[in-house]
């Protein structure tokens, strides 16, 4: 079940949550006084907010016996810092991350569905213990929803 609404949760693509599409019904301003949409690397609380998700993130991953064996020999100092970066960047901040393309970096890897699907559900788990709202783990699961395509390499679906 976690694997289809991941499935479905990611099939939706980054354009149906863009910020403000989500936004409450109930309000006293009119559309020309309405205040702009904070940038998502704000309402996420910023890059200590960030970094304290991606740490959290990365210990579901090493206990996480569905997909730790394929962090076994990555530096996980570079890949902190590379996954701070992207989201940082990826929610409107000022970071930029200067890794590898999602495609050059997973390939060979032969990833599945079903890895992607763990990886992401351990993030989730992450946005959850924050405490991160709805709208917001909603905008940044699109994001790395959006990346499947670049990620999972196997050529096989594993529904």
């Amino acid at each position: 079940m976690r694997t289809l609404v991941f499935r479905t949760f990611f099939g939706l693509g980054i354009g149906l949550l863009l910020p403000g599409t989500l936004s409450g019904c109930a309000s006293t301003k009119s559309a020309t006084s309405a205040q702009p949409t904070t940038a998502l690397y704000d309402r996420l609380g910023g890059l200590p907010a960030i970094s304290a998700v991606v740490d959290d993130f990365m210990q579901n991953i090493a206990a996480d016996e569905r997909v730790n064996a394929r962090f076994a020999g990555a530096d996980l100092t570079g890949l902190r810092q590379k996954l701070i970066d992207l989201v940082c960047q990826a929610s409107g901040g000022p970071c930029v991350y200067k890794g590898l393309s999602m495609k050059a970096a997973h390939q060979g890897m032969h990833l599945r569905d079903s890895d992607f699907d763990a990886v992401a559900g351990d993030l989730q788990a992450s946005l959850v213990k924050f405490k991160v709202p709805a709208r917001e783990q909603g905008e940044l699961l699109s994001v790395v929803g959006s990346l499947r395509p670049q990620i999972v390499n196997d050529g096989v679906s594993s529904n």
